[in-house]
C-alpha cells in the first residue's frame, strides 16, 4: 500500500516519481483511488486543460512538444497526458512519452506520461479524467492532452478540456473528411500545420469556407481562428499560443469556461455511478433476484423494462 499523503506531498514538490505513481494509481483502479482523489480535490482547478487532436500525420505529438517549449518560455509548468493505442498482449501504451518527446525528458518543468487507450474509444484513455487532476494538483500550469489519432471518432476530447485544438494539414483531404466527422463542431482553434507544404492555403481556405457554413453565432460569440504552423521549426506556435490565451480569457468573461469544467465534473460522476452500478450488476449474474426477474419476463408477467427498474431499485436500495 502507498502512503498516499506523502505521494502527493512528494507531487506538489514536483516529484516525477511521485506523480508516475499517483497516475499509475489511477490507471490500475487501485483501491486507494477514492483515497487519493480526495486527497487531491482541494489541490485542482487551477490548470487550464488543452486537447489536442486530428488525423494521424498531422503532427500532434510534434505540435504538443513545440506548445510545451512555448510554455516553458513562459516560465509555466506543463503536463502532458499523449494517449497511445493499446498493445494487444499487455494493455499498455505502445508509443514511448519520453521517445516521442526526449527533448523535454530532463526538464523539471515538464511531466509527460503516455497512457493506453485499452480499447475506449473516442480517442482516450478511460483514465483521462483522473490523470488531468493528477497533474492539476501537483502544480502544472497547464496540461496538454494529445489525443490517439484514431480519424472520425476522435471527439471525445472536447468533453475533456477546457480548450479544444483542431490540427489539420495540407494534402491529406482533412478538410473534406472533418465536416463528416463532426470534428468542425469542438474545435476552439483549428491549426494548419505542415504550413510550408504546397496546398496549405488552400486548406486554410477550404477550413474557413467549412466554418462559416451553417454559423449561427451571436454578436460576442467566439469564431474559432485558423493559424498556420511549421511546428518541426517552430513557426506560428506562439500565435498558437495567442489564440489559445485569446480563448481562455473569453471563456472567463463570458462564464463558458466555468460551465464546461461543471459539466465536466457531472459526467465524471456519472461515469463513476454508471461504473459502480455496471460492476455490482456484473456480480448477478446466477444470483437468484436475477433469475426470478428472467423467469417473470419468460412467463409474461413482467416486461424487460419494468424488470430493469426494479433490478435497478434493489441494487441502489443496497
Amino acid at each position: 500500500m502507498q502512503d498516499v499523503s506523502s505521494l502527493v506531498a512528494q507531487a506538489r514538490d514536483g516529484r516525477p516519481r511521485a506523480v508516475a505513481r499517483l497516475i499509475s494509481l489511477v490507471e490500475g483502479a487501485s483501491p486507494q483511488l477514492r483515497e487519493v482523489m480526495a486527497a487531491l480535490a482541494p489541490l485542482t482547478g487551477n490548470a487550464y486543460v488543452v486537447g489536442l487532436t486530428g488525423s494521424p500525420g498531422v503532427g500532434k505529438s510534434t505540435s504538443t512538444s513545440a506548445l510545451v517549449t512555448a510554455y516553458r518560455k513562459q516560465g509555466k509548468r506543463v503536463g502532458v497526458l499523449a494517449v497511445d493505442p493499446s498493445s494487444p498482449f499487455s494493455g499498455g501504451a505502445l508509443l514511448g512519452d519520453r521517445v516521442r518527446m526526449s527533448e523535454h525528458a530532463s526538464d523539471p518543468g515538464v511531466y509527460i506520461r503516455s497512457m493506453a487507450t485499452r480499447g475506449h474509444l473516442g480517442g482516450l484513455a478511460w483514465a483521462a479524467p483522473q490523470a488531468i487532476r493528477v497533474l492539476d494538483a501537483a502544480g502544472c500550469d497547464v496540461v496538454l492532452v494529445e489525443t490517439v489519432g484514431v480519424g472520425q471518432s476522435e471527439v471525445e476530447i472536447a468533453s475533456q478540456a477546457d480548450t479544444s485544438v483542431v490540427l489539420l494539414a495540407p494534402g491529406m483531404g482533412d478538410g473534406i473528411q472533418a465536416a463528416k466527422a463532426g470534428i468542425l463542431e469542438i474545435g476552439d482553434v483549428y491549426v494548419v500545420n505542415k504550413a510550408d507544404r504546397d496546398g496549405a492555403d488552400a486548406t486554410a481556405r477550404e477550413l474557413n469556407h467549412m466554418l462559416g457554413l451553417g454559423e449561427s453565432r451571436a454578436p460576442g460569440d467566439w469564431r474559432p481562428p485558423i493559424v498556420k504552423t511549421v511546428a518541426a521549426r517552430q513557426e506560428g506556435v506562439d500565435e498558437v499560443v495567442e489564440a489559445l490565451e485569446k480563448h481562455r480569457a473569453w471563456m472567463e468573461e463570458h462564464g463558458v469556461l466555468t460551465a464546461r469544467r461543471l459539466a465536466r465534473a457531472s459526467r465524471e460522476v456519472e461515469t463513476i455511478a454508471v461504473t459502480a452500478l455496471r460492476e455490482r450488476i456484473g456480480d448477478l449474474h446466477g444470483d437468484r433476484r436475477l433469475d426470478a426477474l428472467a423467469e417473470r419476463i419468460i412467463a409474461g408477467d413482467l416486461d424487460p423494462y419494468r424488470a430493469a427498474d426494479e433490478l435497478v431499485a434493489g441494487l441502489t436500495r443496497g
